[in-house]
């Protein structure tokens, strides 16, 4: 069998065009969406959002991070009570946490420096729970998150930074997008 280096198939030896600016920036755009398990609308918000406050704002990039990891279905998966951001958001959306004593079933709860993110007594006997503590204990948290694992509860102690959750996306770009 011989190997070849393009695609099978007639058209194949053609050669792949590369994305216009648009068809990047679009890219980029969808990539931090689908990170974060936001809708369109509710994405497009924060960045409209932001570029209208945009004087006020040192460093914009930093600005869309800290929204975006504030978020409480964000702080639930970094601090590891879910596997991933969708999980995070399920739990919170089915009223699993409570932020400062009180119960929050929204997801897009934005939380403040000193709130105390904890699970609910009578939620922690579910299946998916059982062995949580053991998995808390090999979780590296974020150094703006504390978390006591007896107690099941994490508390936001800083800001988010750029250089720490660094995602995968050139966010400049993005803003680009939305500038047009």
């Amino acid at each position: 069998m011989i190997k070849r280096p393009y695609p099978p198939g007639e058209k194949g030896k053609r050669r792949r065009r590369s994305f216009s600016e648009f068809g990047k920036e679009l890219r980029e755009k969808q990539k931090l969406r689908v990170i974060y398990n936001l809708g369109e609308g509710q994405f497009g918000n924060y960045i409209k959002g932001l570029l209208k406050r945009k004087g006020g704002i040192e460093d914009i990039s930093t600005a869309l991070i800290k929204i975006l990891e504030l978020r409480l279905d964000s702080v639930v998966f970094r601090l590891g009570f879910a596997s991933s951001m969708s999980q995070a958001r399920q739990l919170v959306s089915h009223g699993f946490f409570s932020v400062n004593g009180r119960p929050v079933n929204i997801p897009s709860y934005r939380l403040r420096k000193g709130d105390v993110i904890s699970l609910k007594k009578q939620k922690t006997k579910k299946a998916i729970f059982k062995n949580l503590k053991s998995i808390l204990k090999k979780k590296e948290i974020p150094s703006w998150l504390k978390l006591d694992i007896e107690k099941l509860e994490g508390r936001v102690v800083g800001q988010p930074v750029l250089d720490e959750v660094s995602p995968p996306v050139e966010i400049p770009t993005i803003f680009e997008y939305y500038s047009r």
